[in-house]
């Protein structure tokens, strides 16, 4: 096994086998193809399992299903999850027709499920429709590669249709960052696109090389005063400075080492917000972007992957360091930041007119999932909608959908729909500001229920705010199955990470704008011990918080729990 050379800025030891992997890979080849022929498994085996996350998809199986499957001596019931990649979340009418044909006809939960990092992932997708749900994706223009795995992953940006000028050169700028950090390898065309294969004496990944990340890598645009993305969840956040007239980018803030995955009981482990690492102006920010991804991928852990995101190596060698490293590979020195502020994360719902004199309408998705039921035709609404369409649709970072560039002709035509439907955004601001990630039945990593439980939840929740006579407020509630992150729960006022199941850990005082790590409270609490806690909790909040002071804000004032300022220091204090 390789080991490191000797070198401090770099961590010594043995490699872990992520990177045998990787290295043995052919640049993601594997033998993935002769997977796709063996009809005796409807699963990937070996390395395959994990190449294919590269191409953009998971080998699932039903959870619900397993201890049965497993009594009656048979395959787990595999199905794989297919992650597209959509930088900025913008998806034409054209695309999501085509979209949503095949989800309704081709997968196993016939929905389609919209991310927080502005993308939709489709599950439920036999071995043997791969192919063809890759080409189905190519024929529309888009892929799925790099949506997973150690790579650079979905970029996204600030969707809010407030900033409708900006947001194009945004939008734009993201793509472009997408584009450069891609893997160059063609195993993803000739696999799945039946592309010829280009035979070579070497192939080349010029920033990723063949070893490629060490752990996967996030990035985030945002345009203040909206962290409608969450910067702070990210390895690398841009945010972007406007002129006076606000028509134009001048440059970034660049910050650093965010990320909200943790292991329960590991002290090592810890979720961090980003550090802002000064101001870069536009023509520098490519370099300086590449940059920041190579020196990740020079000093970043191979040894052990738990110890392997941007965040625990700036801790490792040191922010300044990391500082210097980028203005010597990227030729550029930082000046100060400039200011900004930001006055909210969620989005803006219904109708709005943009800077553009169009009209743009935010349409809440519960649970971000895409769907028929016998109460709303979620699904069907907004087919009908795509067909009669012109413009695009934009996927939010908080799983939620705008309808984009509409005429004012065409505002009538959409409104009758949404009418039609019965669609019309009439939830509380509780539930329009909670999240929940999949968890079961298809996550393997999933420890406690999340998106089926969150529904209910959310009804306990509103009950109390009504109870105490403060449901003209709301909580930024967010709940994930497993501590690593997906729903960003580490961002919310309140916070519940499954721990087993029927049981979730209770983290308290994040903020309303997303810049503070909640603390944990009480641990391996069940459905009924969480809301008696929190009916005490919000009781006090309505009787004694001071004017207009958030839930979060509350309770961290009033020592209920600790406030977290640095993560590596605070996260795990009692």
């Amino acid at each position: 096994m390789k080991k490191y050379k000797n070198n401090s800025l770099v961590v010594q030891g043995q490699l872990s086998d992520y990177e045998r992997m990787k290295g043995e890979s052919n640049y993601l080849r594997g033998t993935i193809s002769d997977d796709l022929l063996d009809s005796l498994t409807n699963g990937f085996k070996g390395d395959n399992f994990y190449l294919i996350r590269f191409h953009g998809m998971y080998q699932q199986d039903d959870r619900d299903l397993r201890k049965e499957r497993i009594e009656q001596k048979l395959e787990p019931k595999y199905t794989m999850m297919l992650r597209c990649r959509l930088p900025g979340g913008v998806i034409t009418s054209k695309q999501w027709l085509k979209i949503y044909d095949f989800a309704l006809n081709c997968t196993f939960y016939k929905s389609i499920r919209l991310t927080n990092r502005q993308t939709f992932q489709l599950h439920g997708i036999l071995k043997n429709k791969l192919k063809n749900t890759h080409k189905m994706l190519n024929e529309v223009g888009l892929d799925s590669l790099a949506t997973a795995n150690d790579v650079n992953r979905n970029v996204i940006c600030t969707s809010n249709p407030n900033e409708t000028i900006i947001h194009h050169q945004i939008y734009e700028f993201s793509k472009k960052v997408s584009d450069l950090l891609l893997p160059k390898t063609n195993a993803y065309a000739e696999i799945w696109l039946d592309k010829k294969k280009i035979f070579k004496t070497y192939e080349e990944e010029p920033i990723l090389t063949k070893f490629y990340l060490p752990r996967k890598f996030k990035i985030s645009i945002v345009i203040p005063p909206y962290n409608d993305i969450d910067i702070h969840a990210n390895d690398m956040s841009l945010v972007a400075i406007i002129d006076v007239h606000n028509t134009t980018i001048l440059g970034f803030n660049l910050l650093l080492g965010g990320g909200l995955s943790f292991e329960h009981s590991n002290h090592a482990t810890v979720p961090a917000i980003s550090k802002d690492i000064g101001f870069i102006d536009y023509k520098n920010i490519f370099s300086v972007i590449q940059s920041v991804v190579t020196i990740q991928r020079d000093w970043g852990d191979r040894t052990n992957r738990k110890q392997a995101k941007t965040r625990y190596t700036i801790k490792r060698v040191g922010l300044q360091i990391f500082k210097k490293e980028i203005e010597k590979r990227a030729n550029v020195f930082f000046e100060k930041s400039k200011p900004y502020h930001f006055i909210s994360r969620g989005d803006r719902f219904g109708w709005l007119k943009g800077q553009d004199q169009l009209w743009y309408y935010t349409l809440f998705i519960p649970q971000g999932r895409i769907v028929n039921t016998i109460d709303l035709k979620l699904g069907e609404c907004l087919q009908k909608i795509a067909q009669i369409h012109k413009g695009s649709f934009r996927i939010t970072a908080n799983q939620n959908i705008i309808i984009s560039e509409i005429s004012t002709e065409n505002k009538i035509n959409i409104t009758k729909l949404l009418q039609k439907y019965n669609i019309d955004n009439s939830f509380s601001n509780v539930r329009k500001n909670s999240m929940a990630c999949v968890s079961f039945p298809t996550c393997p990593l999933a420890m406690a229920e999340a998106e089926r439980v969150l529904d209910n939840f959310v009804n306990k929740l509103e009950l109390l705010l009504i109870k105490y006579n403060i449901n003209h407020e709301y909580i930024v509630f967010r709940i994930t199955g497993c501590p690593n992150g997906c729903a960003r729960a580490l961002l919310a006022e309140i916070a519940l990470v499954g721990k087993s199941f029927g049981k979730y850990n209770l983290y308290l005082g994040g903020n309303k704008i997303g810049t503070r790590i909640p603390h944990l409270y009480l641990e391996n609490l069940d459905e009924n011990a969480i809301f008696k806690h929190l009916d005490k909790l919000i009781f006090l909040w309505s009787s004694e918080r001071q004017t207009k002071e958030d839930f979060g804000d509350f309770v961290i004032r009033k020592k209920i729990v600790l406030e977290v300022i640095d993560s590596f220091n605070d996260f795990w204090k009692k």
